[in-house]
């Protein structure tokens, strides 16, 4: 389903905005525009591919300000999108967020999905200990 011109393109200046707000380091602020994004989908969200980068948005924010839980059900929520599962971002995440809650096992099969669609090169910006971990559970 595509959503009409209007809406998609109102949806994509919030994000853009958003990301420009992340860029300078105000989470709070962009994470308040990517809710706004969110917020003009049409009813259940999970339906539409937008939800899934707004979510992933929502989660990355959260993720950075270390709020684990809402950044978990941010991606929960995204890999239920149209083109959410399999998507090695957004497997990263999760992984690494179980990690965090020191779910191991979790951790080790979302971060070896990551690994699986994207490679190493995906584990590049982040703290080394994921890949790290990584390393323990499967060959790389």
């Amino acid at each position: 389903m595509q959503l009409p011109d209007n809406i998609h393109k109102e949806i994509a200046a919030l994000c853009s905005s958003g990301d420009e707000l992340v860029r300078t380091s105000k989470l709070v602020e962009a994470k308040q525009k990517y809710i706004e994004a969110l917020k003009l989908l049409p009813s259940n969200p999970i339906e539409w591919e937008a939800a899934t980068w707004i979510y992933v948005a929502i989660g990355d924010v959260h993720f950075s300000l270390r709020d684990f839980e809402k950044a978990f059900r941010c991606f929960v929520n995204a890999v239920q999108c149209p083109t959410g599962l399999g998507n090695p971002f957004i497997h990263l995440r999760l992984g690494q967020i179980y990690y965090e809650k020191n779910d191991l096992d979790k951790a080790a099969d979302e971060l070896a999905r990551a690994y699986m669609g994207a490679g190493m090169d995906i584990f590049l910006a982040d703290d080394p200990k994921y890949l790290d971990f990584l390393e323990t559970r499967i060959e790389i």
